[in-house]
């Protein structure tokens, strides 16, 4: 027999990751030294103190294969050996919550063990043959959805180049997957005619065998039937032979018939007749063939499977990898989590770093990540609960509900080798601890941290940790020397890159001896490794700090008032143990407490501790004084930060302002020029027209009345000296309310006058909504080439033509009242600009200028064209004021302007 095709020989590629590691050491390591045993057995140790398997079965709930399931359950997830490593497995989880949508990994098995069967030679069923087909094509199809995604741009593939060289080396053996479905339907769990020449022969003799099998006995029965010897005709098979069926009393009908098996109660007889004797041997004949034939083939399969097992396990090896990155970005999604910032320090970085105040750990807002996730867990039950088809109980869904465990900050300065935390019993100093160990594994296995911001902290190669009680009865082992004992196979293990955790160091013996050995464990530690953290009760540790900057202290905040932790990290601080306090809070006996506050006196005559309270409580105080002045500060700056805002955007309209009014003036003076010029060009077309008919002594007389009214139009729009401002000298300059002024404090802007200046030589302004005082030497008038056009006006004679013209003034048809205001005359001083202030300071402004004017006064009030509230308020001032005798709305040529005559 010859099975189609060939396999192609594959050498496996190198493997990045090729052995799992428990922080930081390899499982698989071989006859380890005594040195790496111990190393083991105190990682082991720590994942257990630091309930480092709960994380990894958390993370199992986000595994899409039974591999990753397996080995996230069983704490197997790889860590990081070097801060590449980790890194490395740190980008990976980024690349994935990158990912458009999650990866595919349905139909990927775990086919270890089958490839392993193979190996020793074992024949695979078609089930089996059918998992490595299956689990090689979905292999095969997530690397190309990696593909697509990350072929879009450059930036597509930089963002999933960690992804993609997983699986760049790997051979996805598609001339396998292609044999095997060759050789096997997968759907129907046979195998096809194809697989060999052999098989397919067999399987065509059989069927035409049969064929003739079964028409004989088909002929029988029939014969048998009509004969009376059965109901109707049967065939059957028995003892895997084909017959008929016949009644005991006319098996006469089948002479030479060989009766193979007869019914339960006697009555039929299955008898297979002497012709087909020969056709049946042929079908047990051929269908022991055709086994052995399929035997055949499965088993070749099977063999080539087994020649392509290490490129099997190592496709399987970077599914792991793949789906385990997938599973960290869902578990970081789940946690809202945040990429840590892992570092490497060196010596001299450290001290320069130290002289600057950089921090080696810089955590806020941690919450503990097993805390955050029974919390997770509890609320979003019974949100289903509350979203799902049975309406839950109220009482049930509080009960199951929990609080959220309370972020905490972690800020170590780089330099620091001891950190001594103190403070009450039941305060957090060990759920810090425990928090701070946990996020250094967390981080070596690409895991997001529940932190805010950018959480930074160093590589540790090892996390070593003595937390809980190690009384043991069998190794007659009490709690000090169970205590002294672990720390001394940590002492034995740790490096200058490793993590210690000690809890209630130097506890559980004579309180001197406690604190003469605890600080010497510690002096030798702040030697040896990358950084410590103990817990204790012991005050004279955090004296250390004073002898040595590579020690740290820290506090557990503790509220005086509901005599409550606050499980918030006082970093620098020393704390209490709060012992009485707490004791009579939860109602112990006074009798009990006096006596413990006269043992304390005569333990501490000096009453040192006492005091040491008493300077806490007042900086706890302190601290709390100086956080209420922190966020008024904060809120007066943004106050004031609104307010310079409001300003500038002031200022920006009067930019805006200036430059439209310089606008109009423009447009003002070209309507001017314009209009001349048509009056002189009508001027210069008369005395064409009278030239051709005028004689030649008219001609003199002609020139001189053309150049008179030329002369007229000229003098009508040009600026009368007799009317021009003069610049005031503003040494005897005194501004007048309602005045528009420059003010030099301001860049020059142009305010307006509200109060005249004062004995004190100060004057309030306007400047938009502002209102401020300034001296009066910072107060300039605006010259006259600054001013509108409305300034520079014409001589009284032409003012008059102009203003009949544009119908400014009524005509003297009606100069009773007008008559004694005089000319309308628009200047800085009786203008009062309204625009850009609110309706009731408008008013307000409106109201104060009117009543500051003199008798007999034109005021002209500019209003704008807006949306006309502005405009209606002061036209229902005007109209209610007893100092205004009339007042004449805006004309189609001054639009936005009114003009009220004061009494």
């Amino acid at each position: 027999m010859q099975i189609s095709n060939s396999f192609i020989s594959i050498t496996k590629p190198s493997n990045l990751f090729h052995s799992f590691t428990i922080n930081g050491v390899s499982r698989t390591s071989t006859t380890p030294s005594p040195i790496t045993l111990s190393t083991q057995l105190q990682s082991r140790r720590t994942e257990t103190t630091l309930e480092w398997h709960s994380i990894c079965s958390h993370l199992s709930a986000f595994a899409s294969t039974t591999m990753g399931l397996s080995t996230a359950q069983n704490s197997r997830i790889p860590l990081g050996q070097t801060l590449d490593q980790s890194q490395t497995l740190l980008e990976q989880t980024t690349a994935a919550m990158l990912l458009p949508r999650p990866l595919d990994f349905s139909g990927i098995d775990d086919v270890t063990e089958i490839v392993r069967g193979c190996v020793g030679g074992e024949l695979k069923t078609i089930s089996e043959l059918c998992a490595v087909k299956r689990t090689i094509g979905s292999a095969r199809a997530v690397f190309e959805e990696l593909i697509r995604v990350s072929s879009n741009d450059d930036e597509s593939f930089h963002r999933y180049s960690s992804l993609l060289e997983i699986l760049q080396n790997c051979d996805f053996l598609t001339e396998l997957e292609q044999k095997i479905g060759f050789c096997v339907d997968c759907n129907l769990s046979v195998v096809l005619d194809r697989a060999s020449e052999d098989l397919e022969i067999i399987r065509s003799e059989r069927k035409g065998n049969m064929e003739n099998l079964e028409s004989l006995l088909k002929e029988t029965s029939t014969r048998v039937f009509q004969a009376g010897g059965i109901d109707k005709p049967l065939i059957t098979k028995r003892r895997s032979r084909m017959c008929v069926g016949v009644r005991a009393s006319h098996r006469s009908l089948l002479p030479d018939g060989v009766i193979l098996d007869s019914s339960s109660s006697g009555v039929t007889y299955f008898m297979e007749p002497r012709d087909a004797v020969e056709l049946n041997n042929m079908e047990v004949r051929l269908s022991s063939s055709e086994r052995t034939e399929e035997l055949t083939v499965l088993s070749l399969l099977s063999s080539e499977i087994a020649k392509s097992e290490s490129e099997i396990v190592y496709l399987l090896e970077r599914i792991l990898e793949l789906d385990l990155a997938s599973a960290r970005a869902a578990y970081a999604r789940w946690i809202n989590g945040v990429c840590p910032v892992l570092t490497q320090e060196t010596a001299v970085e450290t001290e320069v770093s130290a002289t600057e105040n950089h921090l080696s750990v810089n955590i806020e807002g941690i919450q503990h990540p097993l805390l955050l996730q029974s919390y997770l867990t509890s609320s979003r039950s019974a949100l289903k609960l509350e979203t799902g088809n049975g309406a839950a109980e109220p009482e049930s869904i509080s009960e199951d509900e929990s609080d959220p465990p309370v972020p905490i900050d972690i800020k170590i300065k780089s330099g620091t080798k001891v950190v001594v935390i103190s403070g009450p019993n039941a305060g957090g100093k060990t759920a810090s601890m425990k928090t701070l160990g946990l996020a250094s594994l967390m981080s070596k296995a690409g895991l997001y941290l529940p932190a805010k911001n950018r959480p930074t902290l160093p590589w540790f190669d090892l996390v070593l940790t003595d937390i809980g009680d190690h009384q043991s009865l069998e190794q007659n082992l009490s709690t000090f020397s169970g205590h002294i004992s672990h720390i001394c196979k940590i002492l034995e293990v740790t490096s200058r890159q490793s993590l210690v955790l000690i809890d209630e160091i130097g506890s559980g013996t004579d309180p001197s001896e406690g604190v003469a050995l605890s600080a010497s464990i510690l002096q030798y530690l702040k030697d040896r490794v990358g950084l410590a953290v103990v817990t204790t009760h012991y005050a004279d540790l955090s004296r250390l700090k004073e002898q040595d900057p590579r020690f740290e202290n820290a506090a557990m905040e503790f509220c005086l008032e509901t005599l409550l932790p606050t499980y918030n990290i006082l970093w620098g601080s020393t704390g209490n143990s709060n012992a009485l306090s707490i004791a009579k809070s939860i109602g112990f006996d006074e009798k009990v407490l006096h006596r413990a506050h006269e043992w304390m006196e005569k333990l501490m005559p000096d009453k040192q501790n006492e005091r040491k309270g008493m300077l806490y409580e007042s900086l706890v105080e302190e601290r709390y004084a100086l956080k209420a002045q922190a966020s008024r500060a904060a809120s007066f700056h943004s106050e004031v930060m609104e307010f310079y805002r409001e300003i500038r955007d002031e200022a920006e309209d009067l930019e805006r302002r200036e430059v439209a009014i310089k606008e109009n003036e423009t447009q003002q003076i070209q309507r001017e020029l314009q209009s001349a010029k048509l009056q002189i060009d009508e001027v210069v077309r008369k005395f064409d027209d009278q030239i051709k008919t005028r004689s030649p002594d008219q001609f003199n007389s002609l020139i001189r009345e053309s150049e008179a009214a030329i002369a007229s139009i000229v003098k009508a729009h040009s600026p009368s000296d007799e009317f021009s401002i003069r610049e005031t000298d503003n040494s005897s300059y005194v501004p007048q309310v309602g005045e528009q002024v420059l003010i030099k404090s301001l860049g020059n802007k142009m305010a307006t006058v509200v109060e005249a200046p004062d004995n004190d030589g100060t004057a309030m302004v306007q400047y938009g909504k502002v209102r401020v005082r300034v001296k009066k030497n910072g107060i300039r008038a605006i010259p006259s080439r600054e001013r509108s056009s409305a300034t520079s006006l014409p001589d009284q004679r032409s003012l008059a033509e102009l203003q009949r013209k544009f119908k400014r003034i009524p005509n003297e048809a009606n100069n009773g009242v007008e008559a004694s205001y005089g000319p309308m005359i628009q200047t800085a001083k009786n203008t009062v600009d309204l625009r850009g202030m609110r309706v009731v300071e408008a008013s307000h402004h409106l109201d104060m200028v009117i009543s500051a004017s003199r008798s007999k006064e034109l005021l002209f009030i500019i209003h704008g064209i807006g949306s006309g509230v502005l405009k209606e308020h002061v036209l229902e001032l005007l109209k209610n004021h007893p100092r205004v005798a009339k007042f004449e709305q805006e004309s189609p040529m001054n639009y936005g302007c009114t003009v009220a005559y004061i009494k």
